[in-house]
């Protein structure tokens, strides 16, 4: 009987890991699907929701959410922003966007490395460390879609103001939830 509730206790780490990532996920396409009117371009919560699930979850966690919202996409579920219009699957992340998505994958693990236990500058910093790869990801990638010379123009300047503001948001998002629980403790 010993046997049995070791297993069980090794089995509710597992399962509980795994309804954080599925839920991170939701949260992320979420984000992607949260159009608001913004200038010079519209903006999604995308950025908001990957860079605030990887502060939230850590490392592990935050790359295994990114890792099944990408799957999802993969297998041609609706979750990227403007899909199904703009194309599903494979098709879509091999397009335009593609290296950004990618770049949120890298940028999840290093936001939850190092947003752990930070105040809010400290998650800040880890966020903006972040988007500095999910941009260098993207650019490479959309290199082989818009000549070198309109690279920051077409893939940097119109996106990042929107991106500092919800950086600033999901920064301090997680910190008053920070400290709500600290409260509660």
């Amino acid at each position: 009987m010993s046997s049995l509730t070791l297993s069980l206790s090794r089995a509710a780490p597992l399962w509980r890991g795994l309804v954080l990532a599925l839920c991170g996920a939701a949260l992320i396409t979420l984000g992607a699907k949260v159009q608001i009117p913004f200038w010079p371009v519209p903006m999604t919560l995308h950025t908001l929701a990957v860079f605030a699930v990887a502060a939230a979850l850590g490392p592990r966690l935050g790359v295994a959410a990114m890792l099944a919202y990408l799957g999802a996409g993969a297998l041609g579920l609706p979750v990227f922003s403007g899909t199904p219009e703009r194309g599903i699957g494979l098709a879509y992340m091999a397009g335009p966007t593609g290296g950004y998505l990618a770049g949120y994958l890298l940028a999840a693990g290093l936001i939850g490395a190092l947003a752990q236990r930070r105040c809010w500058l400290g998650r800040g910093l880890a966020m903006l460390a972040g988007l500095v790869v999910v941009y260098a990801a993207g650019m490479a990638w959309l290199a082989a879609f818009v000549p070198a010379s309109k690279l920051l123009a077409t893939g940097v300047v119109p996106f990042l103001l929107g991106d500092l503001v919800k950086i600033a948001l999901a920064a301090t998002l997680l910190s008053g939830l920070s400290r709500i629980k600290a409260r509660g403790q």
